[in-house]
């Protein structure tokens, strides 16, 4: 039975789950632009960008590229500097969200969940965007800075989100009982497998599990959020907005 005190949870994440873009991206960027990335560097971003916004490479490829050119700039920064580019990229970002996520997020509040924002982003950024939707607590990449620099080691949450997850469980007493997940990733179905309530937005890979498993799909485009559930072994379009 459910204490008064027990409040089940619901895990978020944020880059193309929350906020429509990616935000570790956007800090790169905006290094870039503030003049602390090599040029030659930022390039190879761009340019890696560009293969996959034609559909020549995989966004993988891309990504993987940026956080090579990340890990190389990282420890030529000043935390000042990488705390002014977090700042630009929140005040540029912080209302670019899925209305049905952000819509989630007021609902599950009236309902007094537990709200937990898991992001691969760095901790600078996902820190202001998680206190600015009121969530009560988050996990995020943790960048080493010891001796007055960034030295380059770094603690990434999307390489065991549920691991990160079960300790903010543990940490707050939530209970499983109405528990929630909502992701757009492979890094997210190890979340999306342990709650109760399991809530897509999914490219590829993840798509063909959330297939396979029968969970809640939801798709926003444009002005219109549309919402999928799989019933008798179909997915139906079950509400529009």
């Amino acid at each position: 039975m459910r204490s008064d005190k027990a409040r089940p949870f619901a895990v978020f994440d944020i880059d193309g789950t929350l906020i429509r873009w990616q935000l570790y991206h956007s800090v790169a960027d905006t290094l870039a632009k503030l003049g602390h990335m090599d040029p030659k560097l930022h390039q190879r971003v761009k340019d890696a960008r560009m293969v996959w916004k034609r559909r020549a490479g995989g966004f993988s490829d891309y990504e993987r590229e940026l956080i090579s050119v990340y890990d190389q700039t990282i420890t030529h920064l000043s935390r000042q500097q990488l705390e002014t580019a977090a700042l630009a990229v929140f005040e540029e970002y912080k209302d670019q969200t899925y209305t049905f996520t952000r819509d989630l997020i007021a609902e599950l509040k009236t309902k007094n969940y537990l709200l937990f924002a898991i992001s691969g982003s760095q901790k600078e950024i996902v820190a202001k965007i998680a206190h600015y939707y009121g969530f009560d607590d988050f996990a995020a990449s943790i960048y080493e800075y010891t001796s007055g620099k960034f030295t380059g080691n770094k603690q990434v949450v999307s390489w065991d989100k549920k691991k990160v997850m079960d300790e903010l469980v543990s940490k707050h007493q939530a209970i499983q009982e109405g528990s929630l997940a909502i992701g757009d990733t492979y890094s997210d179905i190890a979340l999306l497998e342990t709650v109760e309530i399991p809530i897509t937005n999914p490219e590829k890979q993840l798509f063909a599990r959330a297939r396979q498993a029968g969970w809640k799909i939801v798709i926003e485009r444009k002005n219109m959020v549309y919402e999928l559930e799989k019933r008798q072994g179909k997915y139906e379009l079950v509400k529009t907005s």
